[in-house]
C-alpha cells in the first residue's frame, strides 16, 4: 500500500492546481495525483480550440456568477476569495502571460495549450508532486479516519481526498454508495440541430447581435448567432443550452425557438420597412441587404417571405410587407437534437450543493473529502467560466487541506 497525506483523484485542471498550492504552502505534505488514463490534461488541450481558454476578464464577483446556471449562489462568497485576478497573477507568476481578447475570453499570449500544460508538469515537478498515471479508482472507503483507495494498479491509502474528476459517473456512483446525493448529470454546452430551408446553404454566416427564446419557456438570450452545416451555434444558442440544460433535457432536444435577428419590434421593424418601401422603390428587396444583415441571410429571409427575387419595394403591400417584419423579428425554428460545442463537453450535474462548505470545498457528509471543478453540480457558459470555477475551488480546497 502506497501512502501519502493527501491524495488528488483526477489529474485534469482543478487536480494539477491544488497539487501545485498544496506543495508550495507545505513543501512536507506527500502529495500525489491519480490519473484514470495514459496522460492527464487532456480537456486543457482542447480547451478553446486548443488554445486553452484560461478564464473571462470579468473581475466583479457578483458580475462573474451570473455566467454560472447552476452555482451562481454558492460561488459567491468563493469568488471574494479567489478569482479572476488571482487566476491571471496565479499564472503570471510562474512565467505564463494571459491576455483578453475583444469578446473578454481570455488565453495564453502563446496562444497554446500546451504552454499551461507545460506550466502545470513543471511545477508540479518542482514542488514534489506525485502524478500516477493509468489509475483507473475502483473504490474508496473511509476507515479510522484514513481514506483507503484502490486502483486499477494498487492500493493507496490518504488522510484527505481531493475529488477532482469532472464529470466521471463512476466517481458519483462511488460518493452516492458513501451518502452524497447526486444531481442527474445531462449535458450543458451543446449547439442546436436545425432543418430549415433558410439555414441551408449558407454555413458559416454570423448575426453579431440577436434575441432568441425558447417558445413555451422563460429560456430567452442575446448574442451572436453562427448558422452551422447541421443549425445553430455561438453564444446566444450556448447560453440558451447551458441554463436551459435540464429544461431541454426534458424536452428531449426537440422544441421551437424563435429569433429577433435585428432586436427591433415588430412593429418598429414595420415602420421601417414602411420608409424603406418608399426610399427604395425601384430597387428590388432581394438585393437591398439592409439592418446590417449579412447578405446571404437577408437573400434567405426575403425568399421565405413569399417574395421572388425580382420582387421590388414599391411592389410590397401590407400582408409582404408584415410577412419580411415577421421572419425578421420573430423567425420559428424547429429544434429537432443537439450537437457538442467542438470538444468541450460540459455536463449540469453532479454532487449536491446542499452537502459541500463553500467556505473549504470539503464534504459535509464525509469529513476531510474535498471537491473541485466539475464534480459538484456546477456549470457555466462558454468563455472561460468553467475554468475559472476550477481554480477558484482547486484553491480554497488545497488552503483548507493544508490549514485543516
Amino acid at each position: 500500500m502506497i501512502e501519502k497525506d493527501v491524495i488528488i483523484i483526477g489529474g485534469g485542471a482543478a487536480g494539477f492546481f491544488a497539487a501545485i498550492n498544496m506543495a508550495e504552502q507545505n513543501p512536507n505534505l506527500k502529495v500525489a495525483i491519480l490519473e484514470r488514463g495514459k496522460e492527464g490534461l487532456t480537456k486543457v488541450r482542447v480547451s478553446g480550440g486548443g488554445r486553452c481558454n484560461v478564464t473571462h476578464a470579468e473581475f466583479m464577483p457578483k458580475e462573474l456568477v451570473r455566467n454560472y446556471p447552476r452555482g451562481e449562489k454558492e460561488l459567491l462568497g468563493p469568488f471574494h476569495k479567489f478569482m479572476t485576478g488571482d487566476t491571471i497573477e496565479w499564472f503570471e507568476k510562474r512565467g505564463v502571460e494571459l491576455k483578453i481578447e475583444e469578446d473578454g475570453r481570455m488565453f495564453p499570449v502563446s496562444n497554446s495549450s500546451q504552454t499551461i500544460i507545460d506550466c502545470f508538469l513543471s511545477e508540479a515537478k518542482n514542488h514534489g508532486v506525485e502524478v500516477l498515471y493509468s489509475q483507473a479508482v475502483k473504490s474508496f472507503k473511509k476507515e479510522k479516519g484514513t481514506f483507503l483507495i484502490k486502483t486499477s494498479q494498487g492500493l493507496f491509502s490518504a488522510s484527505k481526498i481531493l475529488l477532482a474528476t469532472g464529470s466521471n459517473p463512476k466517481i458519483w456512483n462511488l460518493l452516492e454508495a458513501l451518502g452524497h446525493t447526486i444531481s442527474q448529470p445531462v449535458p450543458s454546452l451543446f449547439t442546436f440541430n436545425i432543418d430549415d430551408d433558410r439555414l441551408k446553404d449558407i454555413p458559416g454566416v454570423v448575426v453579431k447581435d440577436v434575441e432568441v427564446h425558447v417558445i413555451n419557456s422563460d429560456l430567452q438570450s442575446e448574442g451572436p448567432l453562427l448558422i452551422t452545416h447541421w443549425g445553430l451555434s455561438a453564444p446566444s444558442i450556448l447560453k440558451l443550452s447551458a441554463f436551459g440544460a435540464i429544461e431541454l433535457f426534458k424536452r428531449d432536444y426537440k422544441f421551437e425557438i424563435q429569433i429577433n435577428f435585428i432586436r427591433h419590434t415588430l412593429f418598429d421593424c414595420l415602420e421601417i420597412l414602411k420608409g424603406l418601401k418608399q426610399e427604395l422603390a425601384k430597387k428590388t428587396v432581394f438585393k437591398s441587404t439592409q439592418f446590417n444583415l449579412p447578405k446571404r441571410l437577408w437573400h434567405k429571409l426575403v425568399l421565405a417571405s413569399g417574395f421572388n427575387q425580382n420582387t421590388r419595394w414599391a411592389d410590397l403591400n401590407k400582408e409582404q410587407l408584415e410577412a419580411l417584419a415577421s421572419q425578421l423579428t420573430q423567425a420559428v425554428f424547429k429544434v429537432n437534437g443537439k450537437s457538442t460545442f467542438k470538444e468541450e463537453f460540459v455536463t449540469a450535474g453532479g454532487v449536491d450543493l446542499k452537502e459541500v462548505n463553500f467556505k473549504t470545498f470539503e464534504s459535509k457528509v464525509i469529513p476531510n473529502l474535498y471537491f473541485a471543478g466539475e464534480v459538484l453540480n456546477i456549470d457555466a457558459v462558454t468563455g472561460g467560466f468553467n475554468f475559472q470555477n476550477a481554480w477558484t475551488g482547486a484553491f480554497i480546497a488545497a488552503h483548507s487541506i493544508v490549514n485543516k
